[in-house]
């Protein structure tokens, strides 16, 4: 049993095997935290290639459990370039790409949604219908980009602020 970072520092692949071999063994924590702390050590490449071999061959048990424990919290010395700071920064900054790509998506549907319902209200003006201020609130508050689609065609032909939100022939209720 391994149970020392200096010793599995020195043979991870012999740390790696004593922790498969006792995982069962009441001191697999201490051989698991051994080889954690070891890993952090080491390059990249081969830290990676340790934690991922423990984290499959070690699976759903109590050891592949602790294991993960061991290699999910970041570090408190940050800026070394350990496994687990690697792994957060990097798992931090797709999400902070993934949240701008969503943000801009959002902001641009928003966009539209305003723009289209400031050119219905505008068309009606132009063409000099009164909107009631029901109607126009109905309006700038609606998110639906397809019910103001429908409004600004309707805008285009009708005769009051009410047209737009008629019922048409056999459809069954007016756009909410």
């Amino acid at each position: 049993m391994i149970t020392d970072r200096r010793t599995a520092a020195e043979n991870p692949a012999m740390a790696a095997f004593s922790a498969l071999t006792h995982a069962r063994s009441p001191d697999i924590d201490a051989m698991l935290e051994a080889l954690g702390r070891a890993l952090q050590s080491m390059d990249e490449k081969t830290a990676d290639y340790y934690n991922e071999f423990l984290d499959v061959n070690l699976g759903r048990t109590p050891a592949g459990d602790k294991w993960r424990e061991i290699l999910s919290f970041v570090t408190y010395f940050p800026g070394r370039g350990t496994v687990r700071e690697t792994a957060y920064l990097e798992g931090k900054f797709e999400g902070k790409v993934e949240g701008k790509v969503e943000g801009k998506v959002e902001g641009k549907v928003e966009g539209r949604v305003e723009d289209r319902a400031e050119l219905i209200l505008r068309v009606l003006e132009k063409r000099g219908i009164g909107v009631p201020e029901d109607a126009r609130q109905l309006i700038s508050s609606c998110t639906d980009l397809d019910t103001l689609t429908l409004w600004f065609d309707r805008a285009l032909t009708a005769t009051s602020g009410e047209d737009l939100f008629a019922e048409e022939p056999g459809a069954g209720q007016a756009p909410a």
